[in-house]
């Protein structure tokens, strides 16, 4: 069997190698450490926790992250397994020590007699290689450059990401469906404002507290895209000639334009997820939840995704990416992590873990295989390879995931058969890809 180059050893890069190795694959794990380090690294060692240590819920029925982990262990992550080995008390989250789980990989991958390290910095990928690129979002100048070229355009050096909200959250009473001035198909939903309400808004965005930026993340990496607490903080009307601008958007209820206007846009077909528009922040989530609670609209919103603010590097996966992470334009190359444009920890392990598994299939006897879009690993690749002209990362929610076939309108309920239902498709596809080693 032919070896596989896997680049970078964050936690998808970990995750892709590790499946490899105990799959029978020969890997050559190449990782910039420690011969550098990138500005977000201070250990030597595999899949460091830059920021939180915390992977988020373990809810399993309630919560879109803990089904995610529990697809991928019950798929023989590595990941997984090391944050459950090192978890530490945080209530229903699945909180590490994070020198413990890094070492918990960093052993398990320095050990496996499949696995060949190196350190150095990749600056080319060859085409005739297969490959997992993982770089991170803090790749490199000299790799990203190469990169462009590769798939065919530009990268994304910063993340600036809306809200996501769920549309059962939205307090219709408080909004109604149209385009400005009725161009279009009367798809955005629009919640308005009296000039009360926009102040009292204003007020609490020029107080809210803000998310702290890392030494390498200053103000200048938001200059492209204003964050809304900025606009407020620059003058009472900026938001109203900006994303809360009104004109054009008549309220059915009052036959008048509002004082301001935040419009929300369809996310995913089925319309069971929407974006505030223009409404890119650097908002604690807490403060997130809080502050938008004032726009009438919003005041029992659930967020499947809170807005993010940080220097991230990734590619336009809905034009060159297929649904098992490789590339379009050579199916040798894959590629895993945030640089695909998913969101979060655990997100960025499960894209590893998945093209590993689809990488290792393809190498073992040609065959192809997709795990369900109604499990959340399928609906994350889904969603990243589906055509978007607004693209932007997303994390595990129950919004990406497809409807039931029947009604339930229990939203606790919903989840739940909507997880039972994932967890058998799990186990189908698991089947599927070991059947030969039964």
């Amino acid at each position: 069997m032919q070896k596989v180059k896997v680049i970078g050893g964050g936690l998808a890069g970990s995750e892709a190698a590790f499946y490899l190795a105990t799959h029978g694959v020969k890997v050559e794990l190449i990782d910039i450490k420690p011969l550098k380090k990138t500005p977000a690294h201070l250990s030597d060692k595999y899949a460091e926790l830059v920021c939180s240590n915390s992977l988020k819920s373990n809810d399993i029925f309630g919560n879109a992250a803990g089904l995610l982990k529990e697809e991928m262990r019950r798929l023989g992550s590595l990941v997984v397994e090391a944050a459950d080995k090192s978890r530490v008390p945080a209530g229903n989250a699945l909180a590490v020590d994070r020198e413990k789980f890094s070492d918990y990989i960093t052993e398990k991958l320095k050990t496996h007699p499949n696995i060949t390290h190196i350190s150095e910095e990749v600056t080319s990928i060859n085409d005739n290689d297969y490959t997992i690129v993982a770089s991170g979002p803090l790749t490199t100048e000299k790799l990203s450059e190469n990169l462009k070229n590769l798939v065919g355009g530009g990268l994304y050096f910063y993340d600036a990401s809306a809200p996501i909200v769920d549309f059962e959250s939205i307090d219709m009473e408080n909004a109604f469906f149209g385009d400005r001035y009725d161009k279009g198909n009367g798809d955005h939903i629009n919640c308005p404002m009296n000039k009360e309400q926009y102040t009292e808004f204003i007020e609490a965005l020029k107080t809210a507290e803000r998310a702290k930026l890392h030494d390498f993340e200053t103000a200048s990496v938001f200059e492209g895209c204003m964050p809304v607490e900025i606009m407020a903080a620059r003058g009472q009307d900026t938001l109203r000639f900006g994303p809360l601008k009104p004109v054009g958007l008549t309220d059915p209820k009052t036959g008048r334009w509002a004082y301001a206007c935040l419009q929300l846009r369809k996310e995913d077909q089925s319309g069971s997820m929407y974006n505030m528009v223009g409404f890119q922040t650097n908002l604690t989530w807490g403060e997130q939840k809080r502050v938008f609670s004032i726009i009438p609209a919003l005041k029992n919103a659930e967020y499947l995704r809170y807005g993010v603010m940080h220097r991230n590097t990734f590619i336009n996966s809905p034009k060159v990416l297929n649904p098992d992470y490789s590339l379009k334009s050579n199916g040798k190359i894959y590629f895993a992590g945030q640089i695909t444009g998913v969101e979060g920890y655990v997100e960025s392990a499960a894209s590893g873990l998945m093209a590993a598994i689809y990488l290792e299939r393809k190498l073992k006897d040609g065959k192809s295989v997709t795990v369900s879009d109604q499990t959340v690993l399928g609906a994350l690749a889904k969603y990243i390879t589906t055509e978007n002209k607004d693209f932007e990362p997303m994390n595990a929610n129950f919004g990406i995931l497809p409807p039931l076939n029947q009604v339930i309108r229990d939203k606790a309920e919903r989840k739940r058969a909507m997880a039972e239902r994932s967890l058998l498709a799990v186990e189908e596809f698991k089947k599927e890809i070991d059947y030969d080693r039964i």
